[in-house]
């Protein structure tokens, strides 16, 4: 054979022709509008935090780098760390106590009943009913004197004394537990219900046919086959609960000292640092502490769904 006819022919690289260039230019078209906006209002503010946190500026004056000052003034602020652990005992309490009531409300109203569909409803409304209104309803039912519903209850059924709820330091945050579980255990229901309405019923006979029981068809069918369900809810119902602010605002909100001592969230404390105190870079730090708690919690959830789903 001659070395032509061992040569390899390489490929012969072309242009897009002009009908191509017109689809391709079509699509980045459609795709524009969403990437500049997420490019301005998303990734733009994201990188510049990070830039603020490392340096000291009030809005108005230039930045002045301060490297990581502004880290450890946050670890030494008393404020800031009382949002810091705040969050964490709200985090604590709300994710595993909204688990427990979305599930049972889905298992419940999974049943064949009578008017499930209303109150499937009833429980899925205050999610989506504007936060303003229902915190009005709450307000007016936890009002803190001997008027209010739930200390009428409180005192004629448990016979004890009634509570101030949201406008005492001590039970606020409960108040503002109470508060997120009800909004928000409507939505991860209906997620639940999905998970539910997908495992086979097979799965469930065959449980029968070995002389299982309700509750346990619940341990070793029902909450196995939920696992990916339950894997979604809990993360994002943790990033949910790191990002507390709007609740916390409509019940104790404003300047006093309720919020400032008992009920400072990490976001609430953010927003005071950067709007109110005008420390731009303080606030910018607590931002990315935030980030770093919330990835870092993430990564070990996912770690423990892969783990147990190796075992």
């Amino acid at each position: 054979m001659s070395g032509n006819d061992r040569a390899v022919k390489m490929p012969v690289k072309r242009g897009m022709s002009k009908r191509e260039k017109k689809r391709t230019l079509v699509a980045y078209s459609f795709i524009a509008p969403n990437f500049v906006g997420f490019a301005v209002f998303t990734l733009g503010p994201i990188i510049l935090a990070f830039i603020m946190a490392f340096t000291q500026w009030d809005g108005s004056n230039p930045m002045q780098f301060v490297g990581g000052e502004n880290f450890k003034e946050l670890f030494t602020n008393d404020r800031f760390m009382a949002s810091l652990r705040n969050t964490i005992v709200y985090s604590l309490f709300t994710v595993p106590l909204t688990l427990v009531c979305a599930l049972g409300l889905a298992i419940l109203l999974n049943q064949k009943i009578k008017g499930r569909t209303f109150f499937r409803t009833v429980v899925f409304f205050p999610y989506v009913a504007s936060l303003v209104a229902v915190a009005a309803v709450w307000n007016m039912l936890f009002t803190p004197n001997k008027a209010g519903l739930m200390n009428q209850l409180l005192m004629n059924v448990f016979h004890t004394d009634p509570l101030k709820w949201a406008a005492a330091p001590n039970t606020v945050m409960l108040t503002i537990i109470l508060f997120s579980i009800w909004k928000n255990m409507g939505y991860y229901m209906v997620i639940y219900l999905a998970g539910l309405q997908g495992i086979s019923e097979d799965l469930y006979e065959a449980a029968a046919l070995d002389g299982a029981g309700s509750w346990q068809k619940f341990l070793y069918v029902t909450l196995p086959q939920l696992k990916p369900t339950t894997f979604f809810v809990s993360v994002m119902l943790t990033i949910s609960c790191f990002k507390i602010y709007d609740i916390v605002y409509m019940l104790a909100g404003g300047s006093n000292g309720v919020v400032n001592k008992s009920a400072m969230v990490l976001v609430y404390y953010i927003y005071e640092e950067a709007f109110r105190n005008w420390k731009l870079g303080s606030a910018s730090a607590a931002a990315l502490v935030l980030f770093v708690i919330v990835l870092v919690i993430t990564l070990i959830q996912f770690r423990g769904e892969k783990n147990y789903a190796n075992d």
